[in-house]
């Protein structure tokens, strides 16, 4: 172990309920880390979509409405919850439906689809072109300017989608963890 990391887990592991090592402090930080920036980018979202006039959206309708653009191909309600790792289909449902009440997008009938597809309209495909200029022109123009921002974000992307596995799995680990079986100390 290495200085910083003595320093580290001497200060900080010691208080967290959480943590009782350095591996687990620092992966509580991880946790903290993305708890605030998922709150920092929900603001942002709600500030851009607020200023491109989808201020009528809640934050996921903001989100769901770029999924449905991405590619410029209709989306059913499975391919957004894929897309965004949710499994609560109805709760996009109701989404999809306020977003087409809204006249952001339409609902479709393809004829190589069992269910629905959502598409874009005219005025969903002007306000995301909004949203994504508005977004380049603040957000892309600060970020290039980080010293090998590309490659970090690479890298960070990379490692969020294997977080992100090992948490679904230990998700699926506790839906069947019985304590009764477990051995206790106490």
């Amino acid at each position: 172990m290495n200085k910083k990391q003595e320093n580290f887990e001497a200060s900080n592991y010691r208080a967290w309920h959480l943590s009782s090592s350095s591996h687990e402090a620092i992966s509580t930080e991880f946790e903290w880390s993305m708890l605030r920036f998922q709150q920092a980018f929900e603001r942002w979202v709600m500030q851009l979509a607020g200023v491109t006039g989808m201020g009528e959206l809640s934050y996921i309708e903001a989100v769901i409405i770029h999924i449905i653009r991405m590619h410029d191909r209709p989306k059913s309600a499975t391919d957004i919850a894929r897309q965004l790792n949710r499994d609560d289909i109805p709760n996009i449902q109701y989404c999809l439906r306020k977003l087409v009440k809204a006249g952001f997008c339409e609902r479709i009938k393809d004829r190589s689809r069992k269910t629905a597809a959502y598409r874009v309209t005219a005025r969903g495909r002007k306000l995301t072109e909004n949203y994504a200029d508005l977004r380049r022109r603040i957000l892309m123009d600060q970020s290039k300017n980080i010293d090998r921002v590309d490659e970090k974000l690479d890298e960070v992307n990379k490692m969020i989608s294997m977080m992100t596995g090992l948490y679904d799995e230990a998700g699926r680990i506790t839906a069947t963890y019985n304590p009764a079986t477990e051995k206790n100390g106490d």
